[in-house]
């Protein structure tokens, strides 16, 4: 099968600028580059495939052959075999540590970083309250366990009286220089792990990682009007960092438990009362238990319908960081009692034929 064509190759249009040419090389030779594809035997003969057509229309006099000539017309110049394509050039206006990341891993970019100081990782806790803690507010202590500076060591991994020595591999750098390819690389040091220096006497108490895990009391203050899914950010009480880095940040997440009497909408609480015949008929007032704990008064003017909603404002939860509560909304619930005693029946009877209506007796046709 002949070679195909160097533009077809690439991507790019017979009049595509330099411009073009590399971004066009840059993609395929990211995309297919050996060193990403090992063991792919494809990938690799679409990497030289593209540096082939790149070396050839990188160049002005080669190009102007080809497009007048074809294949034919480069076949007299050494081609890929006699030249490398220069990737500081192809490359040049690009973060080298982001695209070879790619390719090798997280190591290339953190080149000359992994034995400095870094910062802890954050750590979350779900803490659970009630719909009362969550109106009122509280203080709560909680442990969490997280990794800590050894006091033994004093955060260095090596016993009393010793010190960790410079890595001999890298000479104290925490990377080696490796050649790949068309590529030279940095990678992490296999023998100290990046740290650029190595323990021969480790700490016994952290067996030379400079790190115990303890578990911590923190207190928690918890603000009046959180809900589910609130989270409580409390600076550098995560977990410590690396070669005595900063500590990260603990987020506490706030779990909100179902009340068996109130249900809250934002900053509303909702609940059902239960009232007798008499008191809707003829009205009254009524204590309502609240979400403080206390209970509140309210009336209940005579006519009241089943599923009615009064309002108590100033009952709800208060707003978060802010002024002011929510209200309490009462929804009455009509109470029709199962069992009657022959009096009550009576009575019921007498209102029903003062109402106008015969209850108790056969039913009538309904035409």
């Amino acid at each position: 099968m002949g070679k195909r064509d160097y533009y077809e190759v690439l991507g790019i249009a017979k009049n595509a600028s330099e411009k073009d040419l590399k971004q066009a090389y840059r993609k395929l030779a990211l995309k297919y580059h050996p060193d990403k594809n090992k063991g792919d035997a494809e990938s690799e003969e679409k990497f030289k495939e593209a540096t082939e057509a790149y070396e050839v229309l990188r160049d002005p006099k080669k190009r102007a052959s080809y497009d007048k000539f074809g294949h034919a017309g480069v076949s007299g110049f050494d081609g890929f075999k006699g030249t490398q394509a220069d990737f500081s050039d192809i490359f040049g206006d690009f973060d080298l540590g982001d695209i070879f990341e790619g390719f090798f891993g997280s190591s290339f970019g953190n080149r000359g970083r992994s034995n400095r100081p870094r910062r802890g990782s954050d750590l979350q806790y779900d803490l659970m309250i009630t719909l009362e803690e969550a109106a009122s507010g509280k203080e709560v202590q909680i442990d969490i366990p997280r990794n800590e500076s050894c006091e033994v060591c004093e955060g260095t991994g090596s016993a009393a009286g010793t010190k960790p020595s410079v890595c001999t591999v890298c000479n104290g750098t925490g990377q080696i220089r490796q050649t790949q390819g068309f590529f030279s690389i940095t990678q992490t040091c296999y023998s100290c792990k990046g740290q650029g220096k190595v323990i021969k006497s480790p700490c016994k108490t952290c067996r030379g990682t400079g790190l115990i895990n303890k578990k911590r009391k923190i207190t928690v203050k918890v603000p009046a009007g959180v809900e589910s899914g609130s989270r409580l950010k409390i600076s550098e009480e995560g977990e410590q960092g690396p070669n005595s880095g900063t500590r990260g940040d603990l987020y506490v997440v706030m779990h909100v438990q179902k009340h068996p009497v109130f249900e809250r909408h934002g900053n509303d609480i909702i609940s059902l009362v239960d009232i007798t015949f008499p008191m809707v008929c003829l009205g009254g007032e009524i204590e309502v238990p609240t979400i403080t704990g206390g209970k509140a008064k309210m009336k209940i003017p005579p006519g009241t319908e089943n599923g009615q909603i009064f309002r108590l404002k100033g009952n709800g939860i208060p707003y978060l960081g802010s002024y002011g509560r929510g209200d309490q909304l009462v929804k009455i619930n009509i109470k029709v009692p199962k069992k009657l005693s022959p009096r009550q029946k009576e009575l019921l009877k007498e209102f029903s034929r003062l109402d106008g209506e015969d209850v108790g007796s056969k039913s009538k046709e309904f035409y």
